[in-house]
């Protein structure tokens, strides 16, 4: 059970906190999430102009499979291993760590630049960023236990992934959609109880520790990962081709 007010927030040793001083260390450490999480989205921007900017980069990443593929899988263990690898590793260490990931991110995401026109990408990026902004503040201030609400969304990205990856064999556009609409619905749950996991996630008197800023690079992956996969789900609907 998640923490529904500020007063059930974890204390560090046995001084009292009044509600205010809570929520001002929750607040700040919010604020410290949001800054890694947006300082990572503008890594893997520029990683990604990078890439489209140079046309030795696209034939080395796109012009052999073996590399890009390499890279996909890059990801998916550094995301896996995230948390046991910050574990060991100091706060700087851990985010030099994310914003290697963030641009290893970048390199495979500049993919989109060659499917859908920079216009339609600049814009579905400042819809999902409002989106984004709207759902997590409600995650932030809601008092609603969003656990139910996460668990349903969790099974629901499980048969997402299962059906995106059937529909690749299939082709359906029909499927197409439905994961589309569906990816959109998730991402926007998982985000509004992302944002509640990480608040509460805020240890009261561990303001400017080490632990405090590891653990805001590991909310900051988390919705880091949110607002990625929710751009891409809206780049489908939004995005022009090229």
């Amino acid at each position: 059970m998640l923490p529904q007010n500020a007063t059930s927030t974890p204390l560090r040793g046995a001084r009292a906190f009044s509600p205010e001083q809570v929520a001002a260390e929750q607040a700040g450490f919010i604020r410290k999430v949001y800054a890694y999480m947006a300082a990572g989205l503008g890594a893997t921007g520029v990683a990604a102009l990078f890439v489209v900017s140079s046309p030795a980069a696209l034939h080395f990443i796109f012009g052999n499979r073996i590399v890009f593929y390499a890279l996909l899988l890059g990801e998916l263990a550094m995301v896996w291993t995230f948390t046991s690898v910050a574990a060991r590793l100091s706060s700087a260490g851990a985010a030099a760590f994310f914003f290697a990931y963030a641009v290893v991110n970048g390199l495979t995401l500049s993919v989109v630049f060659l499917l859908y026109t920079r216009g339609s990408i600049a814009s579905t990026f400042f819809i999902t960023g409002g989106t984004f902004a709207a759902v997590s503040a409600y995650g932030y201030v809601t008092r609603r236990d969003l656990t139910s609400v996460g668990s349903f969304m969790l099974m629901g990205l499980f048969g997402l992934i299962i059906a995106s990856v059937v529909n690749l064999w299939l082709g359906s556009p029909m499927l197409y959609w439905m994961t589309t609409f569906f990816g959109v619905l998730i991402f926007v749950g998982l985000t509004a109880w992302d944002t509640q996991k990480i608040k509460a996630m805020s240890i009261v008197g561990d303001a400017g520790s080490e632990a405090e800023a590891k653990d805001a690079i590991h909310g900051a992956l988390i919705l880091y990962l949110d607002f990625v996969n929710l751009f891409l789900y809206l780049l489908r609907l939004f995005g022009r081709r090229r």
